[in-house]
């Protein structure tokens, strides 16, 4: 087999979830995605809504079991050596579909070929393979190292989030909302007196509008006694699904240059949106009125080609105080209307 060498590596990932435009939720998943030659392998299956087997939440043994089948530890899961390299992020079926592989030794060397979207026990390459997709050829010792450490790690990222805030009614409604999507939230006036060992659990804290600079600081110094690097979420405005998605953002660990959805601001009636490849990406508009009701408009759901786009804004989604997030499968960004952000 004269496939070139490519390099192997591993980073975090997440599945972004999410309150969506039309109610419903989108449940949150960490997982450990596969990257090749610096540029993560989901990027090049389009806008695929799907997680590696190395999800942070399935049991150890399990997680064990899935690191030592690709080490060729244990016998593929599928005929024909076939292994599942990315799956449904709800449930893991076969049926939802899959992006299969087969894997092999050559050598000293590890070879993934023949990719193919599968939904049965057998792959039909000629109807469903990724034919400009691999064959990939690691090298033994820099495969076996990457696999290795994940074993000897912990692959469990601090899923929760302890928020503070004036409005209790509000916080309840957001702590549900987060609890929903599979994020840990805890509600709390003062962090100071939580013990050190709790508050290493955490890997975000969320302040509402109306937490004062003073009482925010001491929470942070709280957490930096404990020795914790925590993420820190300003409230952009008491609406559930935008703090929500502030929180994911905040909770995303996977490295910058490999984020697909990498800038976003609004202003001028239109909102601008950066992305590293080829996605789908939705825009969804939040505004308060005088009454501090919460109106939302989904103002754009398309796939978006590498670089910067201008999306237009409908005025009336966007009058007065009004935010916009932007989502994609793996991410997720906020701005105000008139700011921006960046991943």
């Amino acid at each position: 087999m004269s496939a070139a060498y490519a390099t192997f590596g591993l980073a975090p990932a997440i599945r972004a979830g999410g309150v969506l435009a039309d109610g419903g939720y989108q449940v949150h998943r960490d997982f450990v995605d596969f990257v090749v030659d610096g540029r993560p392998l989901l990027f090049r299956l389009s806008d695929l809504d799907a997680v590696s087997p190395l999800a942070s939440d399935i049991p150890p043994a399990i997680f064990t079991e899935q690191v030592r089948a690709l080490l060729l530890e244990a016998e593929p899961p599928l005929p024909d050596g076939r292994f599942v390299i990315y799956g449904c992020p709800d449930c893991a079926d076969l049926a939802c579909g899959a992006v299969t592989a087969v894997i092999e030794r050559d050598g000293e060397d590890y070879v993934w070929r023949d990719f193919a979207w599968q939904t049965n026990e057998h792959a039909d390459l000629e109807l469903n393979g990724y034919h400009g997709i691999g064959p990939f050829r690691f090298r033994g010792a820099e495969y076996r190292a990457a696999l290795g450490e994940l074993m000897a790690g912990s692959c469990a990222p601090r899923r929760r989030v302890l928020l503070i805030g004036a409005r209790v009614a509000v916080l309840a409604k957001l702590a549900a909302a987060l609890r929903r999507i599979g994020i840990g939230a805890d509600i709390t006036q003062d962090a100071r007196a939580v013990p050190a060992e709790e508050l290493r659990g955490y890997g975000a804290v969320a302040f509402g509008r109306a937490v004062g600079k003073a009482d925010r600081a001491a929470v942070l110094e709280a957490f930096e006694r404990a020795g914790i690097d925590i993420a820190r979420v300003d409230g952009l405005a008491p609406i559930v699904p935008l703090l929500v998605a502030q929180i994911e953002h905040a909770l995303d660990r996977s490295p910058l240059p490999q984020r697909r959805l990498v800038g976003l601001a609004a202003a001028d009636g239109a909102a601008d949106v950066e992305v590293t490849s080829a996605c789908r990406v939705r825009i969804t508009a939040y505004r308060l009125d005088r009454l501090y009701r919460t109106h939302t408009r989904e103002v754009f759901d398309g796939v978006l080609e590498p670089g910067r786009h201008r999306v237009a804004l409908d005025p009336k989604a966007v009058k007065g105080e009004a935010y916009v997030v932007a989502r994609t499968t793996g991410g997720v960004l906020t701005a105000p209307v008139g700011g921006g952000a960046r991943g």
